[in-house]
């Protein structure tokens, strides 16, 4: 799949919400729906203001030029071999430089983050939900619990397919005993209503599907589906040393 759509797909569920990038969303839905990329999608995406960064990023870090790549995409979203080349120093200077994080949440807090870095923080979309606990697309807030499980990106097995309607079974990010933690597997119902139907055509129960913001974004491997667990586990376990 190309790079630049795979990537669309990703951010498309909060652009829809108009959370994070340009007011384009009907523009970004028809490149998906005709399976179309040009140098004007890739424009819209690199006005996403958080994830843009993160993936020229990591794409400098691994001298691999184009920073939608594949691979690249692959590393920030669901994670892979690219984020374990990454300096701690060279990440630490890009939180700095490229986010600003000290000033959005203060030197104070962006200690905390600096001490996660040393101990194995990612730039993966999960350290980013989960650490910078201030929202930094459009809405400038603190995360919640339940915008915290919306804006990762999770995964589920179809269960069954109806219609518009994807029947999965995903582990929710709850809250246990003050910690945060994947809780046990709850059966959801993701609608897919004529705004979203570009989410996923053929679909099989069994398939393992990855999430965000209620848009079931693409097919994943088992290998993938790892991958993303094990970041997102990572990334709680540095939350709940600063909760």
């Amino acid at each position: 799949m190309d790079g630049v759509l795979r990537c669309s797909k990703y951010a498309f569920g909060p652009n829809r919400l108009h959370y994070c990038g340009p007011d384009a969303n009907r523009e970004i839905y028809d490149y998906i729906r005709d399976g179309f990329t040009d140098p004007g999608l890739e424009a819209l995406l690199k006005g996403f203001q958080t994830m843009f960064p993160y993936l020229r990023h990591i794409a400098h870090a691994n001298n691999i030029a184009d920073p939608f790549d594949e691979r690249v995409v692959e590393a920030y979203w669901i994670g892979n071999e690219l984020l374990d080349t990454i300096e701690k120093k060279v990440f630490w200077r890009h939180l700095i430089d490229d986010h600003q994080i000290p000033k959005k949440i203060g030197k104070k807090s962006f200690s905390y983050i600096e001490q996660k870095i040393e101990r194995g923080a990612a730039p993966n979309h999960s350290f980013h939900v989960l650490n910078i606990w201030k929202r930094t697309g459009h809405k400038d807030e603190p995360h919640t619990l339940e915008s915290m499980d919306s804006c990762r990106i999770s995964w589920g097995k179809v269960k069954n397919v109806d219609g518009q309607t994807i029947t999965i079974e995903r582990e929710p990010l709850v809250m246990r005993a003050g910690k945060l933690a994947l809780g046990a597997p709850e059966v959801v119902k993701i609608m897919r209503g004529l705004e979203c139907d570009i989410a996923i055509d053929e679909l099989h129960v069994g398939d393992t599907v990855s999430v965000h913001w209620g848009i079931p974004c693409e097919v994943i491997t088992q290998k993938q589906a790892t991958l993303l667990r094990r970041f997102t586990l990572r990334h709680v376990a540095l939350t709940n040393e600063t909760i």
